[in-house]
């Protein structure tokens, strides 16, 4: 059974929801929140797999609500929505350590599968939106804290040339099956490197490895290809 908190300040979008999730084998709605506040509090309390996090709520929004619910460490993971197709505020969200973001117009199967794959430890957005969504916004945002030396990062010196190689093919977009063909590995084995990346970076998700690739200016945008 997925827990799944719902956080949006429309009412008529939580009843929706709520009557999605509750009608789905699986899922068990834990408790609503119109704001960000709520949600914070609310996730800490009763603990749900999943917050369905809307961005624009009223007081704190979920951008925020995203980043304090992630730094209290507790075993909820965020799927941000939202309204418009690559929301800069997506972009805001995933910094704050969301697990991934859909649209609200999705398909009732697209939002139940998210809430199945973030449950599970897996990130929602497909490498190439992600690639999409950086090609887009990284202009508008403030410049990457990577004005040092990338090699100084300790967390890169941990990995091997190897696992270097599949950080800059997640930084890039690629999914596993066109890093095995490009790098000409079994997509068993990548995705044994990419397991090992996640883990020494201490990325939750190839979402997070993207971002810290970027971060440390190992890929630039218009490089994504």
């Amino acid at each position: 059974m997925t827990t799944v908190l719902i956080a949006d300040d429309q009412p008529l979008q939580r009843f929706g929801f709520r009557m999605l999730l509750e009608n789905a084998p699986g899922t068990e709605v834990l408790g609503e929140a119109e704001n960000g506040a709520q949600a914070v509090r609310q996730a800490a309390e009763l603990r749900p797999d999943v917050v369905l996090m809307d961005v624009r709520m009223p007081g704190m929004d979920g951008i925020e609500a995203t980043r304090r619910i992630v730094a209290a460490g507790g075993r909820s993971r965020i799927l941000v929505l939202t309204t418009f197709d690559l929301d800069e505020y997506a972009h805001a969200a995933l910094r704050a350590g969301a697990s991934g973001f859909l649209l609200k117009d999705a398909f009732p199967e697209e939002l139940l599968a998210g809430i199945r794959a973030v449950a599970s430890g897996d990130a929602v957005i497909a490498p190439r939106l992600t690639r999409r969504l950086l090609d887009t916004y990284a202009h508008r945002l403030p410049a990457p804290p990577a004005a040092k030396d990338p090699a100084t990062d300790p967390r890169l010196r941990a990995l091997t040339d190897r696992e270097h190689e599949i950080l800059l093919a997640i930084g890039r977009g690629w999914s596993n099956g066109e890093i095995a063909e490009r790098l000409v590995l079994s997509e068993s084995t990548v995705k044994t490197h990419v397991g090992r990346v996640l883990s020494k970076i201490g990325a939750r998700d190839r979402i997070q490895a993207v971002i810290f690739a970027y971060d440390l200016g190992l890929v630039r945008p218009n490089r994504l290809t």
